[in-house]
């Protein structure tokens, strides 16, 4: 297999995770939509580099000006040793922690991705939301996540703790291209599949918000004539929802 392949590989899986899960990606949407309807706070975390999500979807181009990331350094890939992300992440109480110290209260919504969903820190953090009246969204890897045992005490993954559920449809161990001659697979599929989902479910929120009569703070790019003003007018209304400012 090679490039093409894995070309190949990443476009059927996007297909196949927004076209099987119909259901699921409206119910994150209409969630979305709701959430940004009655002012309430959107967010999204990831470590390492289920991490980049969050970097995807916040202040850019053609997206939501209300999504939060909420990045805790020593969980994000310039982390010094980089090893010590993969530590921290299963260590219990900080999830917690990062959940207490970002401003979410109830009503908020939080979109978790984790392609294991095994580790400590997500799994706190989506029980730690339910318990505060928080809707949760996570992306996973169902097939991989079912495959391995949960790193929390509860004994739950991801999947098992978060209200709505997306499946990346990827392989276990997320690497899905093989080479001859080379017994480890190469080519994640995890952010390609991941982005492209949470980019669909933004656009699928803003089209809900706009049959509601409701206008979507979408930014503008800030190269574009004319951009600047709307970006500071979106800044503006929603300087009470944004947190990255």
């Amino acid at each position: 297999m090679d490039g093409r392949d894995y070309i190949n590989i990443v476009a059927k899986t996007v297909k196949a995770s927004y076209e099987e899960q119909t259901d699921a990606v409206a119910a994150a949407s209409e969630c979305l939509a709701k959430t940004v309807e009655d002012k309430n706070n959107v967010f999204v975390f990831g470590c390492s580099h289920a991490g980049i999500i969050a970097e995807e979807v916040f202040y850019r181009t053609g997206g939501l000006a209300v999504i939060n990331p909420i990045f805790f350094p020593a969980m994000m890939l310039n982390t010094r040793p980089v090893t010590m992300t993969s530590s921290l992440e299963r260590v219990a109480g900080i999830g917690k922690i990062i959940f207490e110290k970002n401003s979410i209260k109830k009503g908020d919504l939080l979109i978790i991705h984790s392609v294991s969903g095994r580790n400590t820190v997500p799994v706190e953090m989506a029980i730690t939301a339910k318990e505060n009246g928080v809707k949760t969204v996570c992306i996973t890897n169902l097939d991989y996540s079912k495959a391995v045992t949960s790193r929390h005490p509860s004994g739950k993954r991801l999947f098992e703790v978060c209200d709505i559920v997306l499946d990346n449809k990827g392989e276990v161990g997320d690497a899905a291209v093989t080479v001859e001659g080379l017994p480890e697979k190469i080519g994640p599929t995890s952010t390609a599949v991941g982005t492209a989902l949470i980019n669909a479910i933004v656009i699928d929120a803003v089209n809900k918000m706009i049959k509601d009569g409701t206008v979507p703070p979408v930014l503008m790019s800030a190269n574009l004539d004319g951009g600047d003003e709307h970006n500071a007018a979106i800044f503006k209304e929603y300087k009470d929802n944004i947190f990255y400012m």
